[in-house]
């Protein structure tokens, strides 16, 4: 409901966005459903999230409630995240629930933010990510974007770095704005891999035709799950014969390694791929 939203709609896309979200709760196609706010610069974030009291939801033990997130733009500090958490618990109260269902998301964007990340990531049990908005980062520091993304690599490892240290479960790097022409698929896988080393889990999309690269690349891939399945096999004979340490294709592998592979086959299986074949496959694999 933010920038692409002109001021003279903002009442209506917050109706047409209660509409839409009915609409999808009987069949509820996807794992997670998140609203993004207006910022608290404006008069809109307070009816903006009230609103969510509204949203259609489920009762019971049954689903998650149709909103999973809000994503609050343009975070200055602490103070704004632990707003949002008091308004959720509002809205809970009113909903008579224990407590707010619907956990929040910060969109990092401005030099005071990431000098305030670690009080950010702190400010409320609700935070469960970060979103670097590179657009409005830019803007703030009079900055260029390059393809290189080089003027972003300070605050992008800040963010990845205090979300990591937060044990936030979301970071999720800049829009890729080319979407359409000669390149912009080579641009966007690029970006993609360079935003994965760097430590985000995500990205964000501006059109549809971005997700199946998303999806694909910030997925582990065919051979990290190969190899972390191998080692997963080998790690319980090795602590069965008393081993900390041991070796496989020539490489030591010891508690950290072992901890990248059982992560890495976490993540597949958040995933939805196939690992029943390579379980099979590797069943025989030993420490060397």
């Amino acid at each position: 409901m933010e920038d692409s939203v002109l001021e003279t709609h903002k009442v209506d896309a917050r109706e047409g966005l209660r509409k839409h979200l009915q609409s999808l709760a009987p069949q509820r196609a996807f794992r997670e459903v998140a609203v993004r706010i207006n910022p608290f610069t404006t008069r809109h974030a307070l009816p903006d999230l009230l609103s969510l009291g509204s949203v259609p939801g489920h009762s019971g033990s049954g689903p998650s409630p149709q909103v999973d997130v809000v994503v609050v733009p343009k975070v200055f500090g602490p103070g704004e995240v632990r707003y949002v958490a008091d308004v959720l618990d509002l809205v809970a109260r009113e909903k008579q629930a224990s407590e707010s269902p619907i956990r929040i998301i910060a969109l990092i964007e401005n030099a005071r933010a990431i000098q305030d990340l670690r009080e950010i990531c702190s400010a409320s049990h609700y935070l469960d990510g970060l979103i670097f908005g590179a657009e409005d980062f830019a803007r703030d520091l009079s900055l260029t974007r390059t393809p290189s993304l080089r003027e972003f690599q300070y605050a992008r490892s800040a963010i990845t770095t205090a979300a990591r240290a937060a044990n936030l479960s979301s970071c999720i790097d800049l829009v890729c704005t080319r979407f359409r022409g000669e390149g912009a698929l080579e641009i966007l896988e690029s970006e993609c891999r360079d935003g994965k080393g760097m430590g985000f889990n995500g990205k964000q999309c501006i059109h549809p035709d971005q997700l199946d690269t998303v999806n694909r690349l910030f997925s582990p891939s065919e051979e990290e799950v190969e190899w972390a399945v191998r080692v997963s096999i080998a790690s319980k004979k090795a602590e069965a014969q008393g081993r900390g340490s041991w070796t496989l294709d020539s490489k030591m592998v010891d508690a950290p390694v072992i901890g990248q592979a059982v992560a890495i086959v976490a993540k597949a299986e958040r995933c939805d791929l196939d690992l029943g074949s390579l379980w099979k496959k590797w069943k025989h694999q030993e420490p060397e």
